[in-house]
């Protein structure tokens, strides 16, 4: 699929320079920090080394007094509490934060719930209501989830239960009546960031706690790898509180991670071993057989913690997060991980068929927007089918199938594209739908499914451009490749955590050329070494993933323009920078 490059703007130059002379860098690296918004000695401070005490006052969300109020109230009357969580990783990991939290603060009557996806479905469900009036519960934190629980809020009312809604979700015009309703999306929003994830609100919650309870703040670090986990896996952007509470949870993981996240890497054959270096008086210390990051978060810890409520139910998740000890975490991570095994089968499986059925169909191959319905496929696996989907055809997608009488689905977007509208201007054929501008989830009843996809294709086709149906590749920079240097890699390095707001700067660099050697590796990915003639560079070794297609005139020696990551790569104890290319344009294109 041809791609659009999009090369950023400049920064401004007297900015750049004078940044890159105070901070004694290369001129590039403070054009990079520019285009971040960072433009003083202070701002690439507190860029470099993120400090918890630049998190926000919790209290500036609206109604965090009423919430804290409500839960000392129900310490001091010995009230049973239930802590409620969506079965994705972004609920799991709140509930296991928000419950472990009020254990060590004293709480005894205490559980947690987790719906089932198949028989409850997303968010706040009768039965969980049933549940907690059956066994005494009086109030109930739902986590990442109930902003627009209006009705099902109003029912446990009615039986004594009382609700702290705690969400990250775009709310209806109307808000549940509840004790309290934390969201930093709500229209009246007092606080300064509202990109928070649910485990983010949750960490607030016990942040507020904790400051009104003179518990140190120092003792909530330990929930931080939690809250990194959410943010990487939930893809909001790492900007802000994120980049802050991202940078100390992976400190945490990679130095001394809680027992259910080192089972997980252990399963992922991510093995620890001690530290080098360290002086024979001190505390031995143990480190990963490499730096994990973001991906890891994202690709490794993620999927896995999902399986669970996919496959299963997201109670498991929950009992790996919060268990005390290594060997029975792994107990857990070894049933989750067969999970993930199961997902992965399933997820290909469904995505093979739901290509055949936009193959097979005029409608769907013509449209702007993919709607695709199956009711045997598993419910658990169709918002990767989605994402999937989008990759390949790269428009609006919605995955459906049948759950307890209703049709039900997910949907994914494509960049500047806000399908939560589109899917928004059809809300009264739908029974529920909720979540953010790129991912949104949806159920309706099987007379209104014909309707509906003519009418989302009209909401898409209506307002999407022909550029936002173009894959996008953001450039920052370009350069040449004699610029690229191990001192200018170690300060980039310092950039991370990446993720969205803050993603890993690709650079484009002209008129390059394989130097000989491409050969196709693995799965359709092409190894080569790239040289820049104009500049008489050293040679790079060079990975496209997924481009073999292009092997043919790489192989010949055409000129190329190339647009790149930089990482630093090691083989056998030796360390060396590589360029992960992004996409390739031939001087004949």
């Amino acid at each position: 699929m041809k791609k659009r490059w999009l090369l950023k703007d400049r920064g401004d130059h007297e900015t750049v320079n004078k940044l890159a002379t105070q901070l004694g860098i290369d001129p590039l690296l403070s054009e990079l920090l520019v285009q971040r918004g960072v433009t003083t000695f202070d701002g690439a401070k507190a860029f470099f080394r993120p400090e918890l005490s630049l998190l926000h006052d919790p209290f500036l969300i609206n109604d965090m007094d009423k919430a804290i109020s409500r839960i000392g109230k129900a310490f001091e009357g010995k009230e049973r509490i239930l802590v409620y969580g969506d079965y994705d990783v972004d609920g799991t990991t709140a509930v296991a934060l928000v419950y472990t939290f009020l254990k060590e603060q004293g709480f005894e009557s205490l559980d947690f719930y987790i719906p089932d996806r198949y028989g409850e479905g997303y968010g706040i469900s009768v039965k969980s209501i049933d549940f907690a009036a059956e066994q005494g519960f009086t109030l109930i934190i739902a986590l990442d989830c109930g902003i627009k629980s209006i009705e099902r809020v109003r029912y446990a009312q009615e039986k004594g239960i009382d609700f702290i809604i705690c969400d990250h979700h775009r709310p209806a015009d109307q808000l549940p009546n509840a004790i309290a309703v934390l969201d930093p999306k709500r229209e009246d929003s007092t606080y300064p960031f509202d990109e928070l994830s649910g485990c983010g609100v949750g960490f607030k919650l016990i942040q507020a706690y904790a400051a009104r309870n003179n518990v140190p703040f120092k003792t909530l670090n330990k929930y931080l790898d939690l809250v990194a986990v959410s943010i990487a896996s939930d893809i909001v952007p790492i900007v802000g509180e994120n980049r802050i509470l991202t940078y100390y949870g992976l400190k945490l993981i990679n130095s001394n991670p809680r027992p259910g996240i080192e089972a997980i890497l252990n399963i992922a054959n991510i093995l620890r071993k001690e530290a080098e270096d360290v002086p024979p008086e001190t505390e031995v210390e143990m480190q990963f057989s490499r730096e994990l990051t973001v991906s890891d978060l994202v690709f490794v810890l993620g999927p896995r913690i999902n399986a669970a409520g996919r496959i299963e139910s997201g109670r498991n998740s929950v009992e790996l997060l919060i268990s005390p000890d290594l060997e029975h975490a792994e107990s857990i991570a070894r049933q989750i991980n067969d999970f993930n095994t199961e997902r992965r089968s399933l997820d290909s499986q469904i995505t093979i068929g739901a290509l055949e059925q936009i193959a097979g169909d005029d409608f769907l191959k013509n449209s702007l927007s993919t709607v695709v319905y199956n009711p045997d496929w598993h419910k658990g696996v169709i918002g990767i089918v989605a994402s999937r989907l989008t990759e390949t055809y790269y428009r609006p997608t919605i995955v459906l199938t049948l759950s307890n009488g209703l049709i039900t689905g997910s949907a994914r977007s494509v960049k500047d594209f806000d399908i939560y509208d589109a899917i928004d201007s059809c809300s009264d054929l739908l029974e529920h739908f909720g979540g953010h501008t790129f991912a949104a989830g949806l159920s309706l009843k099987p007379e209104n499914l014909e309707e509906f996809r003519k009418r989302f294709e009209k909401a898409v086709s209506s307002t999407i451009t022909e550029e936002m149906l173009i894959p996008e590749v953001e450039i920052d920079l370009e350069i040449n490749l004699n610029q690229i240097t191990p001192k200018f890699l170690r300060v980039l390095k310092q950039f991370a955590p990446f993720g969205p707001g803050n993603m890993s700067p690709v650079f484009v660099t002209p008129d390059t050329h394989d130097t000989g050697h491409a050969r196709i590796v693995g799965k359709n990915h092409v190894k080569m070494t790239v040289f820049q003639n104009a500049v008489r560079s050293d040679p790079f070794a060079a990975i496209a993933f997924q481009q073999g297609e292009k092997f043919s005139a790489i192989q010949k020696g055409q000129f190329m323009d190339i647009c790149y990551h930089l990482e630093e790569n090691e083989w056998n104890g030796v360390k060396s920078i590589q360029l992960n290319i992004k996409d390739i344009r031939f001087s004949d294109d």
